[in-house]
């Protein structure tokens, strides 16, 4: 299936844990500020339990497959599979078992897990939250269960990172805690990290947040067959004492470890990192941030002779005259802090470091002094790749951003480009004020730029792993489709009997009889065009897979044949969902109409109402995995044909809207902009064959669902307004 069901129905997840969340307000007497820490603390615990079980269960079965000896197994073993091991005290059934036997002990038991786990974890020495005294034993319960779900039990890392994200921002909005920084979405770090592709050295992160830059990489070392921990050291610098916490026990949950300092970097070079002199390299392999944006506070004499401002600064502020209380006079600050921050990252790289960073859109077209540090900046021929991203990709801004990357070792012959990229047009939505990208879209992306590295043989690989992905999922379309046969073989046997008996109904008038007939007689041509044309279909597919699954093609051609081959199977696939779909509501249209007619006796001997009842729903579930299944085989299908249109060759080209590889004496043309819109321009409207009706109809649903969801909220608080007014 799509590898995107990690995240399914994530949005009600939150909804419903941020609620039993907020509930500690309600029953407590405790406002969020008190409680948030010790909220994130139960999510720390959860998701250390999870990575416990699976290091766990991946440790067993290593043993089993002699892939490890059969010796008492240590906490590093749990380290290099990316987890804590935990002391029992400090595991989550535990806790909830004994909670179970004495529920007035539940705080003590939780503060006492967190000790535990302190005192086996230095790193995390009066980092974890331990004040859960201040619950009500049958609260802090509540709160426990909501963790406790089997939901919650098998979700993996990412879930977890958009439950911390998504409780900063909600303690955000409570001014509970201030994220201003913002906590960058998965998506938006997974891009960085695989284009920068951190797999050694030291890795540094300027604006740490909550440490998710450092998560990614070590997830992407992992997938190498690495250990993360042997490979790369992670540094970073963080402002707020009690984020550094939160990352801390981001880090230590994935068995990571990391130097975070409390700096403000405008100021400050705790780890030593910085270039000895002005254009010198830095101590960093790589750097990752997520920073503040349009900064106007930076005192510019405190900067003044930094060796990591190389291409000095953007521009000081002369002054407002503000007086006043609380007013703060800019004179003498630098009037935006966005170059900076780019200079800070370009200087700490060493002469072969990468860097990739979010910024403001605004920031690569802006002009006056940032615009002269940008000059300089590009004339480097270090400027990598420039990637737009659309709007509300973050919880707690709406405005759309892109990602800056740079290299220090470019080669020779690239150091006169840069690769534009624009993928606004690129995206997955999550809910209607949250977007993403899929995990293809995430591959399709980096494919771009291996082809602009000339790492060909990498994009044909992914091609050919996303064919032997079509073949996979065309291997379970069968028995996906053997559920929704039996349940409507069964509902035709019935709506025999059923037709039969209306038929032979005395007491029915006319239209009534022939109502139903027709109905059934729709039902059963419908149903007869679906067997033959399913037929067809999986006898196409079982073809398909004896020709490419055992040696899915290496090369262009080959790889270009397959899914030629695959494209009439596809429109098959799309035209036999939507047969799936009309046979189970004319078959719904039926029962309905069976259910009424049984009013009349001689009906109602032939027509089960609540055996029919349970059949529908049968049918229905069946309909969803089925349709579920056909589309996976041609979504994969579709991931090649995105790549195939668009570089036929499997050769890096340009790509009207998407990318255009551009000379230097192309920006410098171009006043210096560094926006890929400026570059790529605008694609023509796509093809109605091409557009993807299924995922239009998702995303309508999605929004219809949150319309829906806060039209019922505004309509209780109303509700409350007008009973608490006595009107």
């Amino acid at each position: 299936m799509n590898s995107g069901d990690a995240l399914k129905d994530i949005e009600n997840l939150e909804r419903n844990l941020w609620a039993a969340a907020d509930n500690l307000r309600a029953n407590s007497g405790l406002v969020s500020s008190e409680y948030f820490m010790p909220v994130l603390g139960i999510i720390f615990l959860r998701h250390a339990a999870n990575r416990f079980e699976s290091a766990t269960r991946q440790i067993a079965a290593d043993q089993a497959a002699g892939r490890m000896p059969k010796r008492k197994v240590t906490k590093s073993d749990y380290l290099a599979r990316g987890s804590m091991w935990l002391p029992e005290p400090a595991r989550y059934d535990w806790i909830m078992e004994n909670a179970t036997v004495s529920a007035k002990g539940l705080p003590k038991l939780v503060t006492d897990a967190m000790t535990t786990i302190e005192a086996e974890y230095e790193p995390l020495a009066g980092v974890l939250p331990k004040d859960y005294g201040i619950f009500e034993p049958a609260v802090l319960e509540d709160l426990m269960r909501g963790f406790n779900s089997e939901q919650i039990r098998q979700a993996s890392g990412d879930v977890f990172g958009r439950l911390n994200e998504y409780f900063l921002a909600q303690f955000s909005a409570q001014k509970a805690y201030d994220n201003g920084e913002f906590f960058t979405p998965p998506a938006i770090v997974q891009t960085i990290v695989n284009v920068i592709e951190p797999d050694h050295g030291v890795v540094f992160d300027p604006a740490a947040g909550s440490g998710g830059m450092f998560v990614q990489s070590s997830y992407f070392i992992a997938q190498e067959g690495e250990d993360p921990n042997r490979k790369v050291k992670f540094f970073g610098h963080e402002k707020s004492r009690e984020t550094i916490r939160i990352a801390k026990m981001n880090l230590a949950v994935h068995g990571l470890d990391g130097k975070i300092a409390e700096a403000i970097t405008y100021y400050e070079d705790p780890h030593g990192l910085a270039p000895k002199k002005a254009m010198s390299p830095g101590g960093c392999d790589f750097v990752m941030a997520n920073p503040p944006f349009n900064v106007d506070l930076v005192d510019a004499e405190k900067i003044k002779g930094d060796t990591r401002l190389p291409f000095g600064l953007p521009g000081i502020s002369k002054g407002n005259g503000t007086k006043g209380k609380g007013a703060k006079d800019r004179k003498g600050t630098v009037s935006n802090g966005n170059y900076l921050w780019i200079s800070y990252f370009w200087s700490y790289l060493n002469e072969t470091g990468r860097a990739g960073f979010v910024m403001s859109s605004q920031a690569s077209s802006a002009g006056h002094g940032e615009k002269e540090v940008r000059r300089k900046i590009v004339e480097t021929g270090d400027v990598d790749v420039m990637l737009s991203i659309r709007s509300n990709f973050f919880y707690t801004r709406t405005v759309p951003c892109e990602l800056w990357f740079f290299d220090r070792g470019k080669p020779a012959e690239r150091r006169d480009t840069v690769l534009m990229l624009d993928a606004r047009h690129l995206y997955r939505k999550v809910t209607r004020k949250i977007n993403d990208f899929s995990p293809e879209q995430l591959r399709n992306l980096s494919a771009i730029v291996w082809l602009y590295r000339g790492q060909r043989a990498r994009f044909l690989a992914l091609v050919r792993d996303y064919l032997a992905q079509v073949c996979k999922e065309s291997k379970g379309v069968p028995d996906a489709l053997a559920p929704f046969e039996s349940a409507l073989e069964e509902l035709s046997a019935q709506f025999a009997a059923l037709r039969k008996a209306v038929e032979l109904a005395s007491g029915l008038g006319p239209q009534q009889r022939q109502t139903l007939l027709d109905a059934a007689a729709e039902f059963t041509d419908a149903g007869t065009l679906f067997a033959r044309d399913r037929a067809k279909v999986l006898a196409d597919l079982a073809a398909f897979v004896r020709r490419f699954a055992a040696k899915p093609p290496r090369d262009n051609a080959g790889q270009r044949a397959a899914r030629e081959a695959f494209e009439p199977v596809a429109e098959s696939l799309r035209g036999l969902v939507k047969q799936v779909d009309l046979v189970t509501k004319l078959a719904a249209r039926v029962s309905d109409q069976g259910a009424e007619l049984a009013k009349d006796e001689s009906v109602a001997a032939a027509c089960d109402r609540r055996a029919a009842g349970r059949l529908m729903k049968q049918l229905d579930e069946a309909r969803k995995a089925a349709v579920g299944q056909l589309n996976s085989a041609a979504y994969f299908h579709r991931q090649v044909a995105w790549l195939e249109d668009r570089f036929p060759d499997a050769e890096l080209r340009d790509v009207l809207g998407l990318v255009r590889q551009v000379t230097l004496a192309q920006i410098e043309a171009a006043d210096w902009s560094l926006a890929p819109g400026r570059y790529v321009g605008v694609a023509p409207p796509e093809e109605d064959e091409d557009f993807d009706y299924e995922q239009a109809m998702r995303d309508i649903h999605t929004e219809l669902a949150d319309l829906n969801r806060e039209a019922a909220e505004l309509a209780a608080r109303i509700q409350v307004m007008f009973a608490e007014s006595g009107l």
